[in-house]
């Protein structure tokens, strides 16, 4: 973590005067012409945002969750935290930190939208510092998301308790995350979001859309199976999108009977995603979907007639879907 750390911009800080170098950093910036916040401008700010990068995080996907970090203070400007945690079996004893800043221009001068990033590298002995080192790093009264990146252990959250319980939203990526996640006592289940359900936002919204002009005991009506066929490279994705759908057709009034069933698609369907309702009595539901070309065909009929349409779809970008787990 301490090349993760020495990767990641910014100007090295003493930890015991992050604040004092923040301002700093703005005040050179705002000398130098560049954009920069008015010295009291405490509304630029709207939330705090931590980034734990876990044991499993490479140099090139800490930069680019870094990024994504950038990407997204263009909607939301932030205080951003980047916790670097260094081995168990590391040497150092002290923490190092970090200050960097970026500000975005919007058409007007009054839509600067401005991002602080305080990074954070620390040895095992001090984590039990870092509680108190975050109070500072955080601007208070603001809401608190919390982002758990490729922990190798998702057990070693139980360190972290503070940041699970005062967290007004948890994000987690189960496609990438230690399977155990699932089995993991969260202290308040319902602040948890997957990154793969918002990535998947406008799959779901191209289906329900459809399906939505429908009677719901006209879409249960004879239904036998529940069929997803995915790229094994989208996993994760099958899994959440079939779960969603079996929850909908459930609020439909579904009977208890129908299979779900999810198999993975010819090595020749690269990003290939495939929904499809088997029915008894000859209507059918098939929305497939070409990930790659970020293309989806809908072929229906419900009794009124086959129905067959083209739309585009694509899974969200990297600093949208972390905006749709974080407000939504």
């Amino acid at each position: 973590m301490s090349a993760i750390f020495n990767a990641l911009p910014g100007i090295e800080v003493p930890v015991g005067s992050i604040t004092k170098y923040l301002a700093q950093m703005w005040q050179d910036t705002a000398a130098k012409g560049g954009p920069a916040p008015a010295s009291d401008d405490v509304k630029a700010t709207q939330v705090n945002f931590v980034l734990h990068l876990g044991f499993n995080t490479s140099i090139e996907d800490a930069v680019r969750q870094f990024g994504t970090a950038v990407l997204f203070s263009k909607r939301a400007p932030c205080r951003v935290v980047v916790l670097c945690p260094l081995p168990m079996d590391d040497p150092s004893t002290e923490m190092r930190a970090k200050v960097y800043g970026e500000c975005h221009l919007g058409k007007t001068k009054g839509d600067t939208r401005c991002c602080e990033f305080v990074l954070l590298s620390y040895p095992f002995p001090a984590r039990k510092y870092l509680e108190s080192q975050l109070s500072v790093c955080l601007i208070t009264d603001l809401p608190l998301y919390y982002w758990v990146h490729r922990f190798a252990s998702i057990h070693r959250l139980n360190d972290y308790q503070h940041l699970l319980r005062r967290s007004d939203r948890i994000l987690i990526d189960s496609a990438i995350a230690d399977p155990e996640i699932f089995n993991f006592a969260w202290p308040r289940p319902e602040v948890v979001r997957d990154l793969v359900n918002a990535r998947l936002l406008p799959v779901r919204q191209s289906i329900g859309q459809l399906l939505s002009g429908y009677a719901p005991a006209l879409l249960v009506d004879g239904l036998q199976v529940v069929k997803l066929t995915h790229d094994p490279k989208l996993s994760a994705e099958a899994r959440v999108l079939l779960s969603w759908t079996r929850e909908r057709l459930v609020s439909c009034g579904v009977a208890a009977g129908v299979k779900y069933l999810s198999e993975k698609s010819s090595p020749a369907e690269q990003g290939a995603l495939k929904l499809d309702f088997e029915y008894s009595n000859g209507h059918h539901f098939r929305w497939h979907g070409d990930l790659a070309l970020n293309h989806a065909s809908i072929d229906t009929d419900f009794g009124s007639g086959p129905s067959l349409m083209n739309i585009a779809v694509s899974l969200l970008k990297r600093d949208a879907a972390l905006s749709d787990a974080m407000f939504f």
